[in-house]
């Protein structure tokens, strides 16, 4: 009830109740993308500030090895799982959409667990980065084969005259394009960026940006997660006569996702913070990124259901109800 209480959290409530009663209020999409691109910004730099102070540990690698591991594990699940109830391409998809991480998610958990004096390492920004891309790998991986599935066959006809039978298949997509194109989006080095400056400048930059990235945030953050709200609201007609079996994955599949993370934090022995953040990252996903990517690495799925998916149900189950029971679950196993 705390959390809801939080008026970046209440701002995402206005948000949802605006556009479901299809308000005129309305965010333009070049602010929303500023916003978007702060916020990654002050991410990164407290990120960078974090790591000049505690430096690159044996405690860091295995964070960062934990969350990698969760990003090549949530996907093959996940498709594994959706295989039974969609085609091979959209379960790729929302495989991967879920396998992805949101940033949204993640900067509002760093917020919730500040407004709870819970410590926590910078160095989670890093993994929230490293564990974007993998899925993405994985999704194209799997419709490159699907792809050679269908192949057309050689038929001969009367006369000894041969036929191509079949749908002809889409060329392949290139793994390493995909992989170039993650590593050089602009978000991606924006928020690599600042954990880069933040490291170098320490205290001095730290005191320096303190205006920007520390007093602006929690506004900022409101006012990012005002858009997001109106964005879920029009996005769930999306969701709209999906099978009861994608809407169960949509609310079953991140508490899972969060599970499996919560066990490794426990066997690393992660602290509370760290096992929050990598929980709110495995039940994240993407709804911006990975979307964009997908419309072009898998242009055979269907775009509203991974994207009606993670941003019309998963995303405000997160934000509303998932990172505070998170926060309560990593104090009873993790402490």
């Amino acid at each position: 009830m705390q959390n809801l209480l939080d008026p970046a959290i209440l701002f995402f409530i206005v948000g949802v109740f605006a556009g479901t009663v299809r308000s005129t209020l309305e965010i333009p999409p070049a602010i929303s993308r500023f916003l978007s691109l702060y916020l990654l910004m002050a991410l990164g730099l407290k990120g960078g500030f974090a790591l000049s102070h505690s430096g690159l540990t044996v405690n860091v690698g295995v964070s960062l090895a934990a969350a990698i591991t969760l990003a090549f594990c949530t996907p093959l699940l996940g498709y594994w799982i959706l295989r039974r109830f969609v085609s091979g391409f959209d379960a790729a998809a929302v495989a991967a959409t879920y396998g992805s991480v949101s940033a949204v998610t993640f900067v509002t958990a760093v917020q919730y667990l500040e407004n709870q004096n819970v410590s926590y390492g910078g160095y989670m920004a890093a993994a929230m980065a490293l564990m974007e891309s993998p899925a993405i790998i994985m999704a194209v991986v799997f419709a490159n084969a699907l792809r050679q599935q269908a192949v057309p066959e050689l038929i001969v006809l009367g006369g000894g005259v041969a036929a191509m039978g079949g749908q002809p298949a889409k060329p392949s997509v290139s793994v390493g394009k995909i992989l170039h194109e993650s590593f050089t989006d602009g978000a991606q080095l924006l928020l690599l960026g600042a954990m880069v400056v933040g490291l170098i400048t320490g205290d001095a930059g730290k005191a320096a940006m303190q205006p920007f990235s520390g007093d602006l945030f929690k506004g900022m953050l409101s006012f990012f997660l005002l858009d997001m709200g109106l964005m879920a609201a029009r996005n769930l007609p999306r969701v709209r006569g999906q099978s009861p079996a994608l809407i169960a994955y949509a609310v079953l599949g991140p508490i899972v996702h969060a599970s499996f993370a919560l066990g490794l934090a426990f066997l690393l022995s992660l602290s509370v913070g760290d096992g929050v953040l990598l929980m709110a990252l495995a039940a994240s996903a993407s709804y911006i990124a990975v979307p964009a990517v997908l419309r072009y690495a898998l242009p055979e799925a269907n775009p509203s259901l991974y994207f009606g998916l993670s941003l019309g149900v998963t995303f405000p189950l997160n934000i509303l109800v998932g990172i505070p029971t998170y926060t309560a679950l990593a104090r009873v196993v993790l402490q």
